[in-house]
């Protein structure tokens, strides 16, 4: 077993950790319990294992503001919920939009669509602080868009999109909005509702405090989306074709009740805590990170200046210095796990200008302390003289 107090984790925005005790224990208390196949069975066992799932999903409504549980499904990460929400809803000769700081997990099913299917696809930019433009976005919608496709904030920058307004935007031009919230789920405040969300995909892993294996899309009730994933649900099993009622349609082959147990009590940590309240905190050990990085020799930093929102990702480079040695040596000499190189995002480090090295990545969480903060620029001090 790791030893907690000797390891400064800074890599929440790839996954968070340690879990807090009452998510493993859910696990655990599921596997000796309840773990049989949800959906599959009349018996005890089997109908326990359902109202599991069906808990999280309520959880998760709450958490989101979405009005029907059932128009959440479980996927084993936020990446097939983005293949889900763009293969499932697109079609040949389909527009559309996205933003110069996706994730691969959202540039890669477009290109993939645009290369088979004749999907169209624009990038619009953002500046070097990842801010985009809302002129140039509605300049760049056709009457063949169908959807406006962004993430919720950069998981290199940590800048944060106006969701609420690129929501008006997409339904002015009768399209549908999906937003990846990989960094912002549970993070930072969510409403389906008010924000015109269409389609949500978020991990349970990262910002839910879940364990990894665990996601989900939220799929707005006015839309069909063709499933991923055929194959048998438990319900409607005399039909050649998925059932056509939610959440099974989407959720073919046996869930992975354990996991989806620990991201409840997860969720349960957040609710408790207030999402309102984790921004706060994790906004202000950024701005800690960022005013004793500021002054030190050598160190240019990424995303948004001090005092201007973001998420908990601070990411820098060392001038001279290699960003994958800087994230070693910060391993090796001071047990600091950080995460350097490319993070899955090639288009934001072109909008930032570190297309050649990529880039150191620290990024908090909900029990990163100042103390650790201080640590990592102690840490970068030295490594700078």
């Amino acid at each position: 077993m790791l030893d907690e107090k000797s390891i400064i984790y800074l890599d929440h925005a790839a996954t968070s950790w340690p879990k807090p005790p009452e998510v493993g224990k859910a696990m655990l208390n599921t596997l000796d319990g309840p773990a049989a196949n949800p959906g599959r069975g009349n018996y005890g066992m089997a109908l326990q294992a359902g109202r599991v799932l069906f808990k999280a999903r309520t959880k998760l409504a709450k958490l989101f503001n979405v009005s029907n549980p059932n128009d959440i499904v479980f996927t084993s990460n936020t990446t097939t919920a983005l293949n889900l929400a763009i293969k499932g809803y697109l079609k040949p000769g389909d527009h559309v939009i996205a933003t110069m700081i996706e994730h691969n997990s959202v540039r890669r099913p477009l290109e993939f669509l645009k290369r088979t299917q004749g999907v169209m696809v624009d990038y619009v930019a953002v500046n070097a602080q990842g801010e985009v433009d809302l002129d140039e976005v509605r300049d760049a919608f056709r009457p063949q868009t169908r959807m406006l496709v962004c993430s919720h904030s950069s998981n290199l920058l940590g800048s944060i999109l106006p969701i609420e307004e690129l929501g008006q935007i997409a339904h002015q031009h009768d399209a549908v909005f999906l937003v990846d919230a990989a960094q912002t789920a549970g993070v930072f405040p969510i409403d389906v509702q008010q924000m015109g969300i269409d389609l949500l995909a978020f991990p349970g892993h990262k910002g839910l405090l879940g364990p990894q294996g665990t996601g989900g899309l939220y799929i707005a009730s006015k839309l069909d989306l063709e499933p991923l994933l055929h194959g048998g649900t438990g319900s409607q099993s005399e039909e050649l074709e998925q059932p056509s009622v939610r959440p099974d349609r989407y959720e073919a082959g046996t869930a992975n009740t354990v996991g989806i147990a620990g991201l409840a009590a997860g969720v349960d940590v957040i609710l408790k805590q207030g999402v309102s309240n984790i921004y706060a905190r994790e906004w202000q050990l950024t701005q800690v990170l960022i005013e004793g990085l500021k002054d030190i020799q050598g160190v240019t930093l990424l995303g948004p200046n001090l005092g201007k929102p973001r998420t908990g990702i601070v990411s820098f480079n060392l001038i001279g210095r290699d960003a994958a040695e800087i994230a070693f040596l910060l391993d090796r000499e001071f047990s600091i796990a950080v995460r350097a190189g490319y993070h899955c995002t090639p288009l934001g480090h072109q909008s930032a200008g570190t297309s050649e090295g990529g880039a150191v990545r620290a990024s908090v969480g909900y029990d990163t302390t100042i103390e650790e903060v201080r640590s990592l620029v102690s840490a970068i001090r030295l490594l700078a003289n």
